[in-house]
């Protein structure tokens, strides 16, 4: 659920992950006018986490959606698990609970899980850290390559003075 609050925070285009989701909890895929209430407030609960920042954002989160909890197995598909919004339930206030409680895990430290702001100089991206030893510092390949090329062209420059 946090690489879906990432996502939707950073306005990318649905992905398999996020279209699955919402195919397996019986949640129609919410429009944008759907999404302007939760998104903003999930870009501060994001950001928090990522930023080790205040805990206010994620409460606020958590106050607007509060989570219900249930448990399911997915139609018996899987073992029992918790969810923290219901399925079938009304597309933005599930999204709403299921990201606050899944961010509200992470700023708490759930080690399984990490959140970070991307490095890259001018890009306000988001990404879910899953390497093994949490060292992620970019939102993509494009970002870390901009910034090893930047880094070296300066080495350069300061090399021919």
């Amino acid at each position: 659920m946090a690489r879906l609050a990432v996502e939707l925070v950073n306005g990318d285009d649905p992905s398999d992950l996020r279209r699955e989701f919402f195919e397996q909890h019986r949640v129609a895929e919410p429009g944008d006018d759907a999404l302007a209430e939760l998104v903003p407030l999930l870009r501060d609960a994001v950001a928090a986490v990522a930023d080790a920042g205040s805990i206010d954002p994620v409460n606020l989160l958590l106050e607007r959606f509060p989570p219900v909890m249930t448990v399911s197995t997915h139609d018996d598909a899987g073992g029992p698990h918790l969810h923290f919004a219901r399925d079938g339930e009304e597309p933005t206030a599930w999204l709403g609970r299921s990201c606050a409680a899944a961010l509200a895990h992470v700023i708490c430290g759930d080690p399984d899980v990490a959140v970070g702001r991307c490095q890259a100089d001018g890009c306000e991206r988001f990404y879910v850290d899953d390497s093994r030893n949490r060292s992620r510092r970019f939102c993509s390949n494009t970002c870390a390559s901009r910034t090893t090329v930047a880094a070296y062209r300066a080495r350069r420059r300061s090399a021919a003075r």
